[in-house]
């Protein structure tokens, strides 16, 4: 089985010289790219299919290393990630997006021993996306079990067929389609939270608290990334913390000192806050 193709994506030249020398002598993983970009990242691993990636967990501009990794998290065909990190604070979130390794940087030759180790356990069971020299192209001689089947189509068949096909490619190209439901990692299980069942995500450090009628849920998802994917979904930023359900706000009170208070819907009610400078935009979609 050939090796696993890395992408090694660190701001640092100095650390990025160091992988590399460190993986020289290994016959596992062979280092196929390097960027200080979370983002070309992405395009990179899109176009070349990477086993590994080794990242830092934070850029000077772009996305984060988490955020790279909640990304990745949808790839049909997940690489590897190994963190480089400056100490252990991010270590548990990057295992609950399912790191193979979380290095403290800089490492001795026993801990990037029990790195490659760990990437060969990876490396098992992990199927890369096939480089093109295993395609074989028609009439090569190679006997695969498969045919093609050629169908006649007249003039205008064609016209219509080669239409559909433009009309499908550019759909597929400018839009991705999308499950209204919110993935979150509890205790090791992948749940998905209907959108509608959520009634308003509150922020909390780095991550969020996804709150149900019935439980609430720690998700390594920052607010302002929720916000862009739940916006179109009838929710609502109302104040730095909180981004609400408005299909589950059923009163906006007035309080003393010109605030606001809007309630939930529920056996429980709940009584969020609105920031001034909300209130106006938040009136507005709802008509008042």
């Amino acid at each position: 089985m050939p090796s696993l193709k890395a992408l090694i994506l660190h701001p640092d030249a100095s650390v990025r010289s160091e992988i590399r020398k460190y993986l020289s002598g290994s016959k596992i993983v062979r280092v196929l790219g390097e960027t200080i970009s979370a983002d070309e990242a992405l395009e990179l691993h899109k176009a070349v299919g990477y086993g590994i990636i080794f990242l830092s967990l934070e850029f000077n501009e772009g996305i984060s290393g988490i955020e790279l990794a909640q990304a990745l998290g949808a790839s049909k065909h997940k690489p590897g990630l190994i963190f480089i990190a400056e100490d252990e604070t991010k270590a548990y979130l990057a295992f609950e997006l399912g790191a193979i390794d979380y290095l403290i940087w800089p490492p001795n030759k026993e801990r990037i021993n029990k790195s490659i180790e760990r990437i060969s356990r990876f490396k098992s069971h992990f199927r890369e996306i096939p480089e093109p020299s295993d395609w074989k192209e028609p009439g090569s001689g190679v006997e695969t079990g498969e045919e093609t089947l050629q169908l006649s189509l007249g003039e205008d068949e064609q016209d219509k067929f080669l239409s559909a096909l433009k009309s499908a490619w550019d759909f597929s190209q400018t839009r991705q389609p999308e499950i209204e439901k919110l993935p979150v990692n509890q205790d090791g299980r992948m749940i998905l939270i209907p959108y509608t069942q959520i009634i308003f995500v509150e922020a909390y450090e780095d991550y969020s608290y996804v709150h149900t009628a019935n439980q609430k849920f720690l998700t390594s998802h920052r607010l302002k990334y929720l916000e862009e994917r739940l916006g179109p979904h009838r929710f609502f930023r109302v104040h730095r913390k909180y981004l609400v359900n408005l299909e589950m706000v059923t009163e906006i009170a007035s309080l003393p000192g010109s605030n606001f208070m809007l309630r939930t819907a529920g056996r429980t009610r709940i009584e969020l806050p609105i920031s001034r400078r909300r209130i106006g935009k938040l009136k507005q979609i709802l008509g008042m």
